[in-house]
This record gives structure tokens, sequence and C-alpha cells, in this order.
């Protein structure tokens, strides 16, 4: 699986779970579901955060990739600077500038 359908399938996936937390969140306070169906209400609206936190957890991954992209990109920038740096040392030392 490539990258950007990885990522985009996470999104999804974080989004469904962070939506079935705040429908659970809906069914507490704003429907009063608990008072209602008693021990089924309850259940109902544990199960729907639970699902939520399960799915919502695929953001860490997300956060990992994007930080290790970033790392991976910041990695490779220093390495030409240094590159750079180090060339222009050596051309300056060969001439006898310093």
């Amino acid at each position: 699986m490539r990258d950007q359908t990885t990522i985009r399938l996470l999104k999804i996936v974080m989004f469904c779970g962070i939506s079935l937390i705040i429908f659970g969140h809906y069914l507490w306070v704003g429907l009063k579901i608990h008072e209602s169906m008693g021990v089924q209400g309850i259940v109902i609206i544990a199960a729907c955060c639970a699902f939520g936190l399960i799915l919502s957890l695929p953001t860490k991954m997300y956060l990992t990739f994007l930080l290790m992209k970033h790392e991976a990109e910041q990695d490779e920038l220093h390495a030409k600077q240094a590159a750079a740096h180090n060339s222009a040392s050596s051309t300056a030392a060969s001439t006898g500038q310093h």
C-alpha cells in the first residue's frame, strides 16, 4: 500500500472514531438516552465511546508518519548544507583564502 493511500485510510478511520466519540457524548448529554433507556442506553453510549476511542488510535500512527517524514527531510537538508559547507571550505583552503 502506498503512503498516500495509507494516510488517507488513517484519516478516514480517525474521522469515524472521533465522530463516534462525539455521537456518544451527544447521546449522553443531548438526548439523555441513559435516563429513558436505562442500562441499555448506558451500554449503547459506552459502546459508541469505546469504539470511537479504538478507531481514533491511528491518530498516533498518522502523527508518527508525519514526524518521520519531517525528520527525514530535515536530515537530508542538513546533509546537503554540510556538504556545501565542506566543499566551500576545501576550495577556500586550496586557494589559500581564509
